[in-house]
């Protein structure tokens, strides 16, 4: 005779309650229980529902798939980016070229004061993406991959890349400004500190709810932690620089969080920030060459 029921094993017991949900969210009623061999847990459904049920989960585990890239760190309440390190991966390749083959790099697209009064204005972006040697470039790497990859998280792969690219080219913006002289400046702490301030400015929805009381000191100590590092292993460093991409990444970070808290999770937006970043280091550095 055949079986008049069928087996549908689980990880746990958590999962077999959510699956039971979303079964009987389709009419197909289910029982839980721990398994005989193995232990752990497993639902009964009728026999007739069988295929219905694990076409039912089958979907269930494609709409709520998580993303590859993005990992929640459940301590401190973040998604980390692993996508930030494709970012590093250019400004290696950048360094790399201007090493090499190509060493009028840095002067064509370096940080110049007065060559941007006088017109050159790619220069503001064109500085981001270059650094003056290898340990310059290495002491970026380290603490801009973990900042930068909290930023993606947090808004979003495409928004959080923009936001830092485009704080990092307001401390340049500050220096232009703020300096006298002939100023002349490279390299991407100041992206780097544009990413620490999005998250500072995202703290603004702590008070809306979204962060855990206990969230908020861990995140407030990472940030100082972070902050030592990056002025421990840069002396000498475009201090200005650091302080303008910082406060333009507050600025950004608390806009971004109290006009759209979702953002992070819209796919076609965090394209079209994507395809945006791409666009401005491709076009500045374009002028740059031509």
């Amino acid at each position: 005779m055949e079986p008049w029921f069928a087996v549908i094993r689980t990880r746990s017991k958590q999962q077999a309650l959510d699956w039971s949900v979303v079964l009987l969210s389709q009419g197909i009623e289910s029982i839980i229980e721990r398994a005989a061999e193995g232990g752990g847990w497993q639902l009964v459904v009728g026999a007739n529902d069988s295929q219905r049920a694990l076409q039912t989960l089958r979907q269930y585990k494609v709409e709520n798939r998580a993303p590859v890239w993005r990992r929640s760190l459940s301590l401190a309440g973040v998604v980390f980016d692993w996508r930030a390190a494709a970012w590093f991966v250019l400004l290696a390749a950048i360094f790399a070229f201007g090493a090499t083959r190509y060493s009028y790099l840095t002067a064509a697209g370096m940080m110049d004061r007065e060559a941007v009064w006088s017109g050159q204005w790619w220069r503001l972006f064109t500085a981001v993406t270059l650094h003056r040697d290898l340990p310059h470039l290495a002491s970026n790497m380290t603490v801009g991959v973990l900042l930068l990859g909290l930023a993606m998280g947090s808004f979003g792969s495409g928004i959080g890349l923009l936001a830092a690219y485009l704080a990092g080219v307001c401390g340049n913006v500050a220096g232009l400004l703020l300096l006298t002289g002939r100023h002349l400046s490279l390299g991407a702490s100041g992206m780097i500190f544009g990413a620490l301030g999005l998250l500072t400015g995202q703290m603004i929805g702590f008070t809306r709810g979204s962060l855990k009381p206990r969230q908020l000191p861990i995140r407030v100590l990472l940030s100082g932690v972070l902050l030592l590092v990056l002025f421990g292993v840069s002396p000498g460093s475009d201090v200005l620089a650091h302080l303008g991409g910082f406060v333009a990444g507050v600025v950004f970070g608390a806009a971004l969080s109290l006009a759209t808290p979702r953002i992070a999770d819209n796919s076609l937006t965090n394209r079209l920030g994507e395809l945006l970043c791409a666009a401005l280091v491709i076009f500045t550095w374009w002028l740059a060459l031509r």
